[in-house]
């Protein structure tokens, strides 16, 4: 044998991939109901079709292929379930941005023609990702590869949804969210990006409504004010302490709101008085609950006051922000600005300042299913101490 001939170093690509394809070709990794062996199977983290594998995906699909082998060399018959994840949001911002190139958008596309230009990336990129899993060497059934917009998908879903709902299960309500008004998409907790900016708090004095001076409250978004419902203020605080009026104005709306106490209220927080708008901000969404406070929502979905602002209506937050401040001032309302540093959320993807607001959100009555899942847990656990003792 000629050992000069062998090369110095492992190379893959003269092994691997012949490999690979006579493992494919031989059906190896097909699995199949009838096959004999107890069943084992493990359905992949579906990767989203937008990207490429990182080191993450390849750790994860890497122990998980040393499960699947494993099993099936104790005998076993197994399914290693591959798929791919839509990923909604992030497909639609890819195709935008090849319309932007085109000198073009969504809006002039149309909604039909945007969903098949979708489908086209879809077709035309999505393979990416497999191959790659191919080339790391999972041993997947690719014969049963799955996506999660494909028709039996979709209407698995459906069938689930509609059964959780019909027994109560499911159910909607109002809740706060993350919402991304460029993407037009509600944003979970780790998709927002927090970055600190220098902005501004505003003070602000909201009039007594009996008369006889005002309350001054701190915020960094003045055009929020339109929504609130309440002030707070820490009954702790001795500033507060002999306050006798019961309700203040709102604003340049007039609106008569009450004035609550509770020791939420940071006092070191600008003047210690804390304007409560729910349908705009997380902590007051839970002090509006606490205190059965009205929420009113005063931006649409595209980040643009809605009817409730009244004469601001139509206009973008930001631009409200200015032409509040204007009127605050007219108003002899306005009382300084100090400039102030705080981490403001943005969409991840566009990187579009966030807007909490309140939403329309489906929720999961989990008490009924939680119930059956801790019994199975807990009966699997006696099982498994008898099984012990007993032998």
């Amino acid at each position: 044998m000629n050992m000069d001939a062998l090369p110095k170093g492992y190379e893959p690509s003269l092994v691997e991939e012949k490999w690979y394809r006579f493992w494919e070709e031989n059906h190896l990794f097909r699995a199949e109901a009838e096959n004999a062996g107890e069943a084992y199977s493990i359905v992949i983290p579906p990767p989203n079709v937008t990207g490429t594998l990182h080191m993450g995906h390849a750790l994860n699909n890497t122990l998980q292929d040393i499960l699947v082998r494993f099993k099936r060399m104790q005998g076993y018959n197994v399914l290693w379930m591959p798929g791919m994840d839509h990923a909604g949001i992030a497909t639609q911002n890819v195709v935008e941005r090849q319309l932007a190139s085109e000198g073009s958008d969504r809006h002039a596309l149309g909604r039909e023609r945007f969903i098949e230009r979708v489908w086209e990336w879809r077709k035309k990129y999505g393979g990416i990702i497999l191959n790659q899993l191919k080339r790391l060497g999972a041993s997947c059934d690719w014969s049963r590869t799955r996506f999660t917009m494909d028709e039996g998908l979709s209407k698995a879903v459906k069938e689930v949804f509609v059964t959780l709902y019909e027994q109560g299960l499911i159910y909607r309500g109002d809740y706060i969210i993350n919402w991304c008004p460029r993407c037009q998409t509600a944003l979970a907790d780790l998709e927002v990006e927090h970055e600190t900016i220098e902005g501004a708090l505003y003070y602000i004095n909201y009039p007594f409504a009996g008369g006889g001076g005002s309350l001054t409250v701190a915020t960094t978004r003045p055009e929020t004010l339109l929504g609130d419902t309440a002030v707070a203020v820490n009954p702790k605080d001795p500033r507060h302490k002999n306050l006798t009026d019961t309700h203040v104005l709102l604003p340049l709306l007039k609106r008569k709101l009450p004035i609550i106490f509770d020791e939420y209220v940071d006092v070191e927080f600008g003047a210690g008085a804390l304007k409560i708008t729910p349908a705009h901000d997380f902590n007051d969404f839970e002090l509006g609950l606490k205190h059965k406070l009205d929420m009113i929502r005063i931006m649409d979905d595209q980040g643009r006051m809605s009817e409730q602002a009244g004469k601001y209506a139509g206009q973008d937050r930001f631009e409200c922000r200015t032409n509040i401040l204007e009127d605050l001032k007219k108003e002899n309302l306005f009382k300084k600005k100090e400039t102030y540093h705080h981490n403001v959320g943005h969409c991840y993807r566009c990187k579009t300042m966030i807007e909490p607001i309140l939403s329309k959100q489906w929720f999961v009555k989990v008490g009924p299913l939680a119930e059956k899942a801790s019994q199975a847990v807990i009966q699997g656990k006696k099982a498994e101490i008898v099984d012990r003792y007993l032998s």
